[in-house]
């Protein structure tokens, strides 16, 4: 029995008929750039979220460099944000024309530490950009009321959250504005790269608009810089067909994360954690991240047993070369102690809302042996 890490085809198979058709529709009408769909999925998306404003975009970075450009954000300012996530966290900060600021983690979500971030906040400092990792919304009640205290605006990074719940209220609608994903392998994925911007601001919305559009207020009239950030009609098709079961797969994560969890509490090895997630939140589970102290060995016995293993991520930002060099300059470089601890420690295991029982069962018992 082959396991994929993430199991896209058979995803494609339910969903056959649906985003066949879409695909069909544009192909027939010819609206590549800015068909119908696009409008129509941004509608859906604003919907599900609760927010008033969701905006398209050609990946999940734009969906962070558009708000930072539009809230004026850029030379001499700085954002903080986590020590600890995809490097497109401090990317878009740092191409925005500031500096990323990282704080350490909260050694149980894995999400920034809402204790560490006051005492990073300088003059310079514009805005806090809190990720939701692995599916899970940061804290942001803590995370809004510093920033009201202190006038900064909140961005928050959902590329791996998008459909989570925060105390009863949908990621990338937790903040000022938000940005996620539709990178394949993402809770919902397009089939390339895309994003999307939530916002309840009309004028914000309205800016990032003009920026996605290479800063046009109409056609051939530029009125600020921009960039070319739209997503393909064709995408907005696929996604539409997605979205038609995403709510179902949001629960057979969510039910899959619990057989995890329930099989392997039972495993009381020193160093080995299962992942933890508030009783007021719903993770989406964009991955299920264990705990292993031993990691490389624990990936091998799994490699071996045939189940596919992740690590997101072995390196935190602020250790990756390139920030080190330009980003880091006057920072504490043991402030991060947590997140260099996660980075030597998580590992992720398949998770898919398609998973069978059969497969789930071949997965927790090669978990379970590896443990022994």
């Amino acid at each position: 029995m082959s396991i994929p890490f993430v199991d896209l085809k058979t995803q494609y198979q339910a969903l056959k008929p649906s985003i066949d058709s879409r695909i069909q529709k544009v192909l027939d009408h010819g609206g590549f750039i800015n068909g119908p769909e696009v409008a129509e999925v941004e509608a859906k998306l604003a919907e599900f979220t609760g927010t008033k404003y969701a905006l398209t975009c050609a990946s999940g970075t734009d969906a962070l460099v558009i708000p930072m450009m539009a809230l004026g954000i850029g030379a001499g300012d700085e954002v903080i944000t986590t020590a600890f996530s995809f490097i497109a966290t401090a990317e878009t900060i740092v191409l925005a024309g500031a500096k990323p600021v990282y704080a350490d983690i909260d050694p149980l979500t894995f999400n920034i530490d809402t204790k560490k971030i006051e005492k990073l906040i300088t003059p310079k400092t514009k805005a806090i950009a809190p990720v939701s990792l692995y599916g899970q919304v940061a804290d942001m009640d803590e995370i809004n009321a510093i920033a009201k205290k202190h006038n900064l605006f909140v961005l928050e990074d959902s590329a791996q959250s998008f459909g989570a719940l925060y105390k009863g209220k949908k990621s990338c609608n937790v903040s000022l504005v938000s940005g996620t994903s539709f990178f394949p392998a993402k809770p919902l994925g397009c089939y390339g790269d895309g994003g999307a911007i939530f916002t309840n601001d009309e004028k914000l919305n309205k800016t990032m608009k003009e920026i996605r559009e290479h800063g046009s207020e109409s056609r051939y009239y530029h009125t600020r810089l921009g960039l070319n950030g739209r997503l393909d009609t064709i995408q907005c098709a696929i996604l539409l067909a997605k979205l038609e079961r995403y709510p179902w797969e949001i629960e057979q994560r969510d039910r899959i994360a619990h057989r995890y969890n329930q099989a392997f509490s039972e495993i009381k090895t020193p160093g080995f954690a299962i992942p933890f997630v508030k009783p007021e939140n719903k993770s989406v589970w964009a991955q299920y991240t264990l705990r292993v102290k031993d990691r490389a060995n624990f990936q091998k016995k799994l490699t071996d047993a045939g189940v596919p293993t992740s690590v997101h991520y072995p390196r935190i930002m602020p250790d990756q070369p390139w920030y080190k060099e330009h980003t880091t300059a006057g920072a504490d470089l043991n402030s991060w102690a947590e997140s260099r601890r996660a980075a030597e420690e998580v590992i992720s295991i398949p998770m898919f809302p398609d998973m069978t029982t059969e497969i789930q069962d071949k997965i927790i018992f090669a978990v379970r042996e590896a443990m022994k």
